[in-house]
């Protein structure tokens, strides 16, 4: 059995398109990009801070509508208060009600809200972007998380062969030993590479455990839930770009025009600039108008209710001086006269008031705050400047890194096959001697444990060529081609 043929299996599960139906019972690279798309718990938390933003542009958009408020107020008071009547303190009871409707808009603040919005529209399209970037990296961590559950089971599968080999030669072994061909401590010596041999198949099957783990963690699926990665009867080699073109400079100059992070950086310097232009305008006067109008209702106002019928009745007020004569004076009498609550309507007509304001207000002096703040703002568009850079210079440093493992993960590879073929040729011709009673227990378990260390070298250079370059294509083209 030729272990070295398991090294020859590639990660095109990793992309390739899953057409069946009968897929959906396993996890395939796509399932698990779009489940954890939809349930990661980072990615919930950026949209979040997507659609904070998007309502604070709407707010700062309809700010510019004038305001309209309306207001009803009832009251009720037991005790001395001032009379609404006659404006005097009188002990009653008093039940009043009184509403208003005002209005109130800027006609001039010197462009400061339409800066606002614009700050908020790059604010919105900063985190747009930074979703987007979180959205990207995910599917990246998946991916890579697949393939390392796959670099495992490989593993896994590498071990179970030479757990299996070993179990053949100690039984061949047992024979040879009842037969009196070989000494006792042959048998034991297999026993011992037996049991190094299973306590490293335990270690791999742990590995692909903890890497299924990781997954979950991403996908946020429950730990209880049986996840099984799609593997396809039939796997072709994975074409990969070739290193020649994915020199460092040319993906770096790539990817300062799809890499989110470096677009987010630059839609939140604009929105900084524009709060500082908008903190610039505090200094200026502002004009604005306003209006209202209302009314209000007192069960104490009172009216003079029907007065009845009057009567005329004469009466002496004084007389002439010197002749005695009468000086008399007419008055009018209504007997029944009535003090009448005022109505409601009555009420609201005549105590009915209007009011229009036009205001200026001009800065003079409030603590040195609106500069400060103009100033703190200024120095906030640095600080965004410099971040844009350092992200940048990180961006570049990955990406050459990114190529100078790729270039050291292929030559490890080659050199990982080409140690497979000599090990492989060396452990046949070690079996055909061994069988033969030529060579003695130790020099085959030792001849046997190079194949094996040759050929776990080998899958994990495979996968890891994989990963690099899949890498650099991400750098490039911020996606993962299926």
């Amino acid at each position: 059995m030729r272990i070295s043929r398991i090294a020859g299996v590639i990660l095109v599960l990793l992309f390739a398109d899953i057409t069946s139906a009968l897929a959906q019972d396993k996890w395939s690279l796509q399932r698990c990009v779009d489940y954890a798309l939809q349930n990661n718990l980072q990615v919930k938390q950026q949209e979040i801070q997507r659609r904070l933003s998007e309502l604070t542009l709407r707010q700062s958009k309809l700010g510019m509508i004038p305001s309209v408020n309306a207001g009803l107020n009832g009251s009720y008071s037991q005790g001395r208060n001032p009379s609404p009547l006659t404006n005097t303190y009188v002990t009653q009871s008093l039940t009043g009600v009184d509403g208003s409707l005002s209005v109130s808009a800027d006609i001039f603040n010197w462009f400061n809200r339409q800066r606002t919005i614009t700050a908020n529209k790059y604010d919105l399209e900063s985190n747009s972007f930074l979703l987007q970037k979180a959205r990207n990296d995910l599917a990246f961590n998946v991916a890579t998380a697949f393939l390392q559950i796959l670099l495992n089971v490989e593993q896994v599968k590498v071990n179970e062969v030479n757990v299996e080999v070993t179990k053949q030669n100690l039984e061949n072994t047992k024979k040879l030993v009842i037969a009196g061909s070989v000494p006792e401590s042959n048998q034991a010596d297999l026993e011992a590479q037996l049991a190094l041999d299973s306590t490293n198949l335990v270690s791999a099957q742990n590995q692909v455990t903890l890497s299924i783990l990781q997954m979950k963690a991403y996908l946020n699926l429950g730990f209880d839930i049986p996840f099984e990665p799609e593997i396809p009867a039939n796997i072709s080699s994975l074409p990969i770009a070739p290193l020649s073109e994915m020199a460092p400079e040319m993906v770096y100059s790539q990817a300062l025009t799809t890499y989110p992070l470096v677009k987010a950086d630059l839609a939140k310097i604009q929105s900084a600039y524009y709060i500082y232009k908008a903190n610039k305008s505090t200094l200026y006067p502002k004009l604005s108008i306003a209006g209202s109008i209302g009314s209000n209702y007192s069960n104490g106002i009172t009216k003079n209710g029907d007065r009845g019928a009057p009567f005329i009745y004469t009466d002496t007020i004084g007389v002439v001086s010197n002749s005695g004569v009468p000086v008399t004076t007419e008055k009018v009498i209504f007997p029944n006269q009535q003090i009448l609550k005022m109505p409601f309507h009555e009420q609201l007509d005549l105590n009915f008031q209007q009011m229009a304001r036009l205001s200026l207000s001009i800065p003079i002096f409030n603590g040195w705050q609106a500069r400060t703040n103009i100033a703190k703002a200024k120095l906030n568009v640095e600080t965004l400047e410099l971040t844009r850079d350092i992200d940048n210079q990180k961006l570049k440093q990955d990406i050459y890194t990114a190529h100078a493992n790729a270039v050291a993960a292929l030559q490890k590879y080659n050199s990982s096959t080409t140690g497979v073929v000599a090990a492989q040729k060396a452990y046949d011709f070690a079996t055909k001697r061994f069988n033969l009673g030529l060579m003695n227990t130790i020099d085959y378990i030792t001849t046997q444990g190079k194949l094996y260390r040759a050929q776990i070298e080998k899958v994990s250079a495979q996968y890891d060529y994989i990963f690099k370059m899949k890498l650099l294509e991400f750098y490039r083209d911020q996606k993962i081609s299926l």
